[in-house]
């Protein structure tokens, strides 16, 4: 089941694709923004293809991928679906084996393929902001966001990164990526962060939404660059209060936005997607979901 990232890729792209459907799998799946950005980008592409969004977990995952490969072009997989996924495909990429999970999966004369575009959305995110080559970085959280949070960090060039947790337990799927990336990470809670903070490029919240909050003015003091990668309620506590105080704030939706780009190239074969059109749409129906 482990194939490099360069093979699922030229075969993309040189398999002719009749499937004109795609989908999202997740549960909860109603507020996912895949159904937005992946539309946006089918139709400037001048693609006729349906995209939906599909209640599904744990216990109807392999039914899911078993019926729709040979029909389907491929299917975007939300939480807790991203670890489970994996047993059930043909061929993975070593990064989504490295990551520990996959998002995406491909479907090819009977065959599937599966791959993880989190790392390739957080880093290009990071460098279209300008944020590069940071020193150093913090992870907040421990799960499968900090997990592609630490392989975006690896292509950055940051080696030794910090996982902040609440409870060291916490941080073990992460502490284990790192592993088998070929990382290694000093692991803290949150009592030590003020302390972590003073020698701190960049910091990565993957925590969910609100749960940055009370750590925002300790985050702000240090003027370290900040990706929150919550792409709803933007901008979060966390966000304002770093760009009030003139840091680098980098939004989850520009993560959300790239990540979905590569998983279009992945699905439709293609690399002209629309990075923008994509973009504009989750601004739009984010700001609709706002009120």
């Amino acid at each position: 089941m482990r194939a490099d990232h360069k093979s699922v890729v030229d075969h993309t792209r040189l398999s002719r694709q009749a499937a004109t459907r795609a989908a999202v799998l997740g549960s909860p799946v109603d507020q996912s923004l895949s159904p937005t950005l992946h539309r946006a980008a089918y139709a400037a592409m001048g693609l006729n293809w349906g995209f939906e969004a599909i209640e599904c977990d744990e216990t109807t995952l392999y039914g899911m991928l078993d019926a729709r490969n040979g029909t389907w072009a491929g299917l975007t997989l939300a939480m807790p679906l991203k670890r489970a996924a994996l047993p059930w495909l043909d061929d993975v990429t070593d990064l989504a084996l490295d990551v520990g999970g996959v998002n995406t999966v491909v479907f090819r004369k009977g065959r599937s393929f599966g791959d993880n575009t989190d790392a390739h959305g957080i880093t290009l995110a990071l460098r279209e902001a300008g944020v590069d080559t940071p020193a150093s970085a913090l992870v907040l959280g421990g799960g499968a966001t900090a997990s592609s949070a630490l392989a975006a960090l690896r292509d950055l060039g940051i080696r030794e990164p910090s996982l902040v947790v609440r409870e060291q337990r916490r941080a073990a799927e992460a502490a284990a990526a790192a592993g088998r990336l070929g990382m290694a990470v000093d692991v803290h809670t949150f009592d030590r962060l003020d302390e972590l903070l003073h020698s701190a490029g960049l910091v990565i919240s993957t925590l969910p939404a609100g749960a940055a909050d009370p750590y925002a003015a300790a985050i702000v003091h240090s003027r370290a660059a900040v990706l929150d990668v919550v792409p709803s309620a933007w901008p979060t506590r966390l966000a304002k209060a770093a760009g009030f105080a003139g840091s680098t704030v980098v939004d989850g939706l520009s993560m959300l936005v790239h990540q979905a780009a590569r998983q279009v190239e992945l699905i439709t074969g293609r690399s002209d997607v629309p990075v923008d059109a994509m973009r504009e749409a989750g601004q739009t129906e984010l700001a609709r979901r706002a009120g």
